[in-house]
Protein backbone atom coordinates (compact mmCIF):
# COMPACT_ATOMS: atom_id res chain seq x y z
CA UNK A 1 0.00 0.00 0.00
CA UNK A 2 1.32 3.52 -0.66
CA UNK A 3 0.78 6.57 1.80
CA UNK A 4 0.76 9.73 1.07
CA UNK A 5 3.75 11.47 2.24
CA UNK A 6 4.24 15.31 3.32
CA UNK A 7 6.61 15.79 0.18
CA UNK A 8 8.73 18.36 1.86
CA UNK A 9 10.98 18.46 -1.31
CA UNK A 10 8.36 19.12 -3.59
CA UNK A 11 9.11 15.79 -6.01
CA UNK A 12 5.61 14.46 -6.73
CA UNK A 13 4.47 14.94 -10.49
CA UNK A 14 1.84 13.89 -12.27
CA UNK A 15 2.12 11.13 -14.82
CA UNK A 16 -0.43 10.21 -17.94
CA UNK A 17 -1.06 6.82 -18.77
CA UNK A 18 -3.98 6.77 -21.64
CA UNK A 19 -6.99 8.12 -19.65
CA UNK A 20 -5.85 7.64 -16.03
CA UNK A 21 -3.10 9.87 -14.10
CA UNK A 22 -0.63 8.34 -12.17
CA UNK A 23 1.22 10.45 -9.06
CA UNK A 24 4.99 9.75 -8.64
CA UNK A 25 8.13 11.17 -7.49
CA UNK A 26 10.69 12.21 -9.25
CA UNK A 27 14.30 11.99 -8.61
CA UNK A 28 15.13 14.56 -11.49
CA UNK A 29 13.13 16.99 -9.34
CA UNK A 30 14.74 15.47 -6.03
CA UNK A 31 18.05 16.04 -7.60
CA UNK A 32 17.62 19.91 -7.81
CA UNK A 33 17.28 19.94 -3.87
CA UNK A 34 19.52 17.17 -3.10
CA UNK A 35 22.92 17.43 -5.42
CA UNK A 36 23.85 15.62 -7.96
CA UNK A 37 22.54 11.97 -7.80
CA UNK A 38 23.13 10.31 -10.95
CA UNK A 39 26.43 8.06 -9.77
CA UNK A 40 24.15 7.23 -7.40
CA UNK A 41 23.60 2.98 -7.65
CA UNK A 42 20.27 2.05 -9.29
CA UNK A 43 19.54 0.28 -6.33
CA UNK A 44 19.83 3.20 -3.90
CA UNK A 45 17.76 5.69 -6.38
CA UNK A 46 15.07 3.15 -5.89
CA UNK A 47 15.45 3.81 -1.98
CA UNK A 48 15.72 7.31 -2.38
CA UNK A 49 12.38 6.76 -4.45
CA UNK A 50 10.97 5.12 -1.73
CA UNK A 51 12.00 7.77 1.47
CA UNK A 52 10.58 10.74 -0.76
CA UNK A 53 7.48 8.66 -1.32
CA UNK A 54 6.66 7.74 2.10
CA UNK A 55 8.00 10.71 3.98
CA UNK A 56 6.57 11.14 6.96
CA UNK A 57 8.70 12.98 9.28
CA UNK A 58 9.60 10.18 11.70
CA UNK A 59 10.17 6.67 10.12
CA UNK A 60 10.99 8.59 6.10
CA UNK A 61 12.93 12.02 6.38
CA UNK A 62 14.44 14.78 4.17
CA UNK A 63 17.46 14.11 6.28
CA UNK A 64 17.52 9.79 5.10
CA UNK A 65 17.21 11.10 1.39
CA UNK A 66 20.06 13.41 2.23
CA UNK A 67 21.89 10.66 3.14
CA UNK A 68 21.57 8.41 0.13
CA UNK A 69 22.22 11.86 -1.66
CA UNK A 70 25.30 12.26 -0.29
CA UNK A 71 26.39 8.23 -0.37
CA UNK A 72 28.67 8.85 -3.63
CA UNK A 73 31.21 10.98 -1.89
CA UNK A 74 32.66 8.30 0.46
CA UNK A 75 30.80 5.21 -1.22
CA UNK A 76 29.78 4.20 2.52
CA UNK A 77 27.34 5.31 5.40
CA UNK A 78 26.60 4.50 8.60
CA UNK A 79 23.05 6.15 8.11
CA UNK A 80 19.96 3.70 8.93
CA UNK A 81 17.45 4.50 6.42
CA UNK A 82 13.42 2.65 6.63
CA UNK A 83 12.59 1.08 3.59
CA UNK A 84 8.97 -0.26 2.91
CA UNK A 85 8.62 -2.74 0.06
CA UNK A 86 5.57 -2.80 -2.51
CA UNK A 87 5.05 -6.72 -1.76
CA UNK A 88 6.24 -9.93 0.05
CA UNK A 89 7.00 -13.18 -1.40
CA UNK A 90 6.52 -16.08 0.36
CA UNK A 91 6.61 -19.76 0.07
CA UNK A 92 4.67 -22.18 1.80
CA UNK A 93 7.51 -23.24 4.03
CA UNK A 94 7.39 -19.59 6.02
CA UNK A 95 4.50 -18.58 4.86
CA UNK A 96 2.35 -21.21 6.71
CA UNK A 97 3.47 -19.72 10.33
CA UNK A 98 2.78 -16.24 9.21
CA UNK A 99 -0.63 -16.89 8.61
CA UNK A 100 -1.20 -18.72 12.04
CA UNK A 101 0.42 -15.89 13.32
CA UNK A 102 -1.93 -13.08 12.08
CA UNK A 103 -4.76 -15.70 12.85
CA UNK A 104 -4.10 -15.65 16.75
CA UNK A 105 -3.71 -11.77 16.64
CA UNK A 106 -7.16 -11.37 15.71
CA UNK A 107 -8.08 -13.78 18.00
CA UNK A 108 -6.26 -11.88 20.32
CA UNK A 109 -7.71 -8.16 19.50
CA UNK A 110 -11.55 -10.14 20.00
CA UNK A 111 -10.59 -11.07 23.78
CA UNK A 112 -9.70 -7.68 24.16
CA UNK A 113 -13.07 -6.13 22.40
CA UNK A 114 -12.08 -5.21 19.35
CA UNK A 115 -12.44 -5.99 15.19
CA UNK A 116 -10.67 -8.98 13.73
CA UNK A 117 -10.99 -7.38 10.19
CA UNK A 118 -8.42 -4.25 11.30
CA UNK A 119 -5.66 -7.05 11.37
CA UNK A 120 -4.23 -7.68 7.98
CA UNK A 121 -0.18 -7.10 6.03
CA UNK A 122 0.03 -3.82 5.53
CA UNK A 123 1.52 -4.37 1.89
CA UNK A 124 0.31 -7.29 -0.30
CA UNK A 125 1.47 -10.30 0.02
CA UNK A 126 1.61 -13.45 -2.16
CA UNK A 127 2.20 -17.02 -0.63
CA UNK A 128 3.09 -19.63 -3.36
CA UNK A 129 2.73 -23.45 -2.40
CA UNK A 130 5.79 -25.01 -3.59
CA UNK A 131 7.38 -27.18 -1.00
CA UNK A 132 5.05 -30.28 -0.90
CA UNK A 133 4.96 -32.34 -3.73
CA UNK A 134 6.23 -36.06 -3.63
CA UNK A 135 7.20 -37.91 -6.54
CA UNK A 136 4.82 -40.82 -6.56
CA UNK A 137 4.46 -41.63 -9.90
CA UNK A 138 6.57 -41.30 -13.25
CA UNK A 139 7.38 -42.00 -16.46
CA UNK A 140 3.53 -41.95 -17.43
CA UNK A 141 1.73 -38.91 -19.39
CA UNK A 142 -0.56 -38.26 -16.39
CA UNK A 143 2.31 -38.06 -13.63
CA UNK A 144 1.98 -34.62 -13.05
CA UNK A 145 -1.66 -34.51 -12.41
CA UNK A 146 -1.78 -37.66 -10.18
CA UNK A 147 1.38 -36.27 -8.19
CA UNK A 148 -0.58 -32.89 -7.59
CA UNK A 149 -4.09 -35.01 -6.96
CA UNK A 150 -2.17 -36.76 -3.84
CA UNK A 151 -0.78 -32.93 -2.79
CA UNK A 152 -3.96 -32.08 -2.48
CA UNK A 153 -4.85 -35.00 -0.20
CA UNK A 154 -2.14 -35.54 1.96
CA UNK A 155 -2.32 -31.29 2.66
CA UNK A 156 -6.04 -30.98 2.77
CA UNK A 157 -6.00 -29.22 5.96
CA UNK A 158 -3.03 -26.83 5.42
CA UNK A 159 -4.53 -25.54 1.83
CA UNK A 160 -7.78 -25.60 3.67
CA UNK A 161 -6.43 -23.42 6.66
CA UNK A 162 -4.55 -21.34 3.70
CA UNK A 163 -7.90 -21.01 1.15
CA UNK A 164 -9.33 -19.48 4.18
CA UNK A 165 -6.57 -17.19 4.69
CA UNK A 166 -7.03 -15.62 1.47
CA UNK A 167 -10.28 -14.74 2.22
CA UNK A 168 -10.49 -13.45 5.47
CA UNK A 169 -7.21 -11.05 4.97
CA UNK A 170 -6.56 -8.27 2.98
CA UNK A 171 -3.44 -7.62 0.76
CA UNK A 172 -2.96 -11.77 1.02
CA UNK A 173 -3.02 -13.75 -1.94
CA UNK A 174 -2.06 -17.74 -2.34
CA UNK A 175 -0.95 -19.01 -5.79
CA UNK A 176 -2.02 -22.84 -5.76
CA UNK A 177 0.11 -25.83 -5.87
CA UNK A 178 1.32 -26.87 -9.11
CA UNK A 179 1.66 -23.84 -10.41
CA UNK A 180 5.45 -23.78 -9.89
CA UNK A 181 8.67 -22.70 -7.58
CA UNK A 182 8.07 -19.64 -5.80
CA UNK A 183 10.76 -17.72 -7.70
CA UNK A 184 9.50 -18.83 -10.95
CA UNK A 185 6.12 -17.44 -10.07
CA UNK A 186 7.60 -14.09 -9.18
CA UNK A 187 9.36 -14.01 -12.14
CA UNK A 188 6.89 -15.04 -14.38
CA UNK A 189 3.36 -13.94 -13.38
CA UNK A 190 4.03 -11.66 -9.98
CA UNK A 191 6.91 -8.90 -10.79
CA UNK A 192 5.29 -6.23 -12.44
CA UNK A 193 8.36 -3.56 -12.61
CA UNK A 194 6.21 -0.89 -12.25
CA UNK A 195 4.12 -1.21 -9.13
CA UNK A 196 0.30 0.58 -9.16
CA UNK A 197 -1.82 1.53 -5.79
CA UNK A 198 -4.13 3.69 -4.28
CA UNK A 199 -4.36 5.97 -1.76
CA UNK A 200 -6.29 9.31 -0.85
CA UNK A 201 -8.16 8.89 -3.81
CA UNK A 202 -5.32 8.93 -6.03
CA UNK A 203 -3.34 6.38 -8.30
CA UNK A 204 0.40 6.04 -7.31
CA UNK A 205 3.40 4.46 -9.84
CA UNK A 206 6.23 3.29 -8.12
CA UNK A 207 9.19 0.71 -8.69
CA UNK A 208 8.25 -2.80 -8.10
CA UNK A 209 10.23 -3.63 -4.94
CA UNK A 210 10.08 -6.72 -2.82
CA UNK A 211 11.13 -9.01 0.81
CA UNK A 212 10.78 -12.69 -0.18
CA UNK A 213 11.25 -15.60 2.54
CA UNK A 214 14.46 -17.10 0.18
CA UNK A 215 17.48 -16.51 -0.49
CA UNK A 216 16.77 -16.47 -4.15
CA UNK A 217 14.55 -13.84 -4.21
CA UNK A 218 17.46 -11.97 -5.87
CA UNK A 219 17.24 -13.79 -8.92
CA UNK A 220 14.13 -11.29 -10.02
CA UNK A 221 17.06 -8.39 -10.18
CA UNK A 222 17.28 -9.15 -13.53
CA UNK A 223 14.18 -7.68 -14.63
CA UNK A 224 15.08 -4.58 -13.25
CA UNK A 225 12.98 -5.35 -9.98
CA UNK A 226 14.86 -4.80 -6.49
CA UNK A 227 14.20 -7.57 -3.88
CA UNK A 228 15.71 -9.02 -1.08
CA UNK A 229 16.03 -12.47 0.39
CA UNK A 230 15.62 -13.61 3.64
CA UNK A 231 16.94 -16.98 3.73
CA UNK A 232 14.70 -19.65 5.63
CA UNK A 233 15.72 -21.29 8.25
CA UNK A 234 17.86 -24.85 7.24
CA UNK A 235 20.13 -27.46 8.13
CA UNK A 236 24.11 -26.14 7.30
CA UNK A 237 25.54 -28.48 4.64
CA UNK A 238 29.03 -28.36 3.52
CA UNK A 239 29.81 -27.23 0.05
Amino acid sequence: MTSVGKDSLKTQRTLAVGNRNYEYFSLPVAEQKLGDISRLPISLKILLENILRLEDGRAYTVEHAQAIAGWPKKRTSTQEVAFRPARILMQDFTGVPAIVDLAAMRDGIVRLGGKPETINPLVPVDLVIDHSVTVDFYARNDALFKNVDVEFVRNDERYAFLRWGQHAFDNFRVVPPGTGICHQVNLEYLAQVVWTSDAGGRSFACPDTLFGTDSHTTMINCLGVLGWGVEALRRKRPC
